[in-house]
């Protein structure tokens, strides 16, 4: 029995060590062994001043105070989560091609094990484009295990970015509004209302910012994993937090972030915030409302993140919105 323990120690001590061993530089992710353009931007750790920085107290606002935050390194999709990714996950037909389970995956997992969003009951691009577009419309917890599935299927781990993990790739070192810098730019790097004609368009279309991440201003608003509090900003102290993450503890609302083609150049800005709302189903026919689609929210979509320190498999399934 002893003998057993110390081997089953030994076997988790060298998954972490192997698992952390990682070329940290861009790159693609196929999937099933087939190149889907799900390229994956690092973004190095470290601190920022999250929020924003003309902050009122006196006004009805949500994004301060200023406060600073230390991020762990990561990568983060290169573009939002496109429809011809997506429907992957939807139809399931490719997960015959799961890769082998292995030691040196970050993640060792059946990905039958991993449940399937229904289908919805309307076309969900609603005309305005499927390969190369963005995926949008689907709920907090669809897209949480779409992360779950990409990571089954793969083998390694990937999630949806915390709120602070958004705004500190959104911004790349800019202090100001936007990444890029005065607003006068917004048009070169954004699809919002006064360009899109009222729709989204395909991603990576506009200019990236520093870091090589297009559309994180506009074109479709993108989940956060956090909990919506519009007094989350408010700290008891000045200390420096690490990795910040509120876990959701009930449904609505949840943080939405970057604006998207419905929006003006406002509610773009890399402090820019949004709750969720559960008026974004309110033309679902399903009684029960569905688990999968927010019908009336075609302005939202996601992208993902894959942590550079693979959590622990006691502390994955956490992040996967169980």
């Amino acid at each position: 029995m002893r003998i057993e323990y110390f081997t089953f120690l030994f076997l988790i001590l060298s998954f972490n060590s192997l698992s952390q061993k990682k070329t940290f530089k861009e790159y693609n992710q196929k999937i099933g062994g087939i190149d889907f353009n799900l390229k994956m931007v690092p973004v190095n750790g470290g601190e920022f001043s999250m929020g924003n920085p003309e902050f009122n107290s006196h006004e009805l606002s949500d994004n301060g105070p200023v406060h600073q935050v230390y991020i762990d390194s990561f990568w983060i999709g290169k573009y939002e989560i496109t429809w011809d990714i997506y429907h992957l996950f939807m139809s399931r037909e490719i997960d015959v091609m799961q890769i082998q389970m292995d030691i040196e995956n970050e993640i060792n997992k059946n990905v039958d094990a991993v449940s399937s969003a229904t289908t919805p009951y309307v076309e969900m691009s609603f005309g305005m484009g499927t390969d190369g577009y963005p995926a949008i419309s689907m709920t907090q917890y669809a897209a949480s295990k779409f992360c779950e599935w990409l990571s089954a299927m793969t083998g390694n781990y990937y999630r949806l970015p915390t709120e602070a993990e958004w705004e500190f790739a959104c911004r790349s070192g800019s202090g100001g509004s936007y990444s890029f810098g005065e607003v006068e730019k917004l048009n070169d790097y954004a699809w919002y209302i006064k360009n899109s004609d009222g729709k989204y368009q395909k991603v990576g279309s506009k200019k990236p910012n520093s870091l090589g991440i297009h559309d994180m201003h506009g074109n479709v608003a993108e989940w956060t994993l956090d909990e919506y509090n519009p007094e989350g900003y408010y700290l008891k102290n000045d200390s420096i937090i690490k990795n910040p993450i509120k876990f959701a503890k009930k449904l609505y609302p949840r943080v939405v972030r970057g604006g998207s083609f419905m929006d003006d150049a406002d509610k773009l800005k890399s402090y820019s915030r949004l709750a969720s709302n559960k008026k974004w189903k309110k033309q679902d026919p399903q009684i029960p409302r569905s688990l999968w689609w927010h019908t009336d929210a075609q302005f939202l979509g996601f992208r993902i993140v894959r942590p550079y320190i693979t959590p622990s498999r006691f502390e994955q399934d956490k992040y996967w919105l169980k």
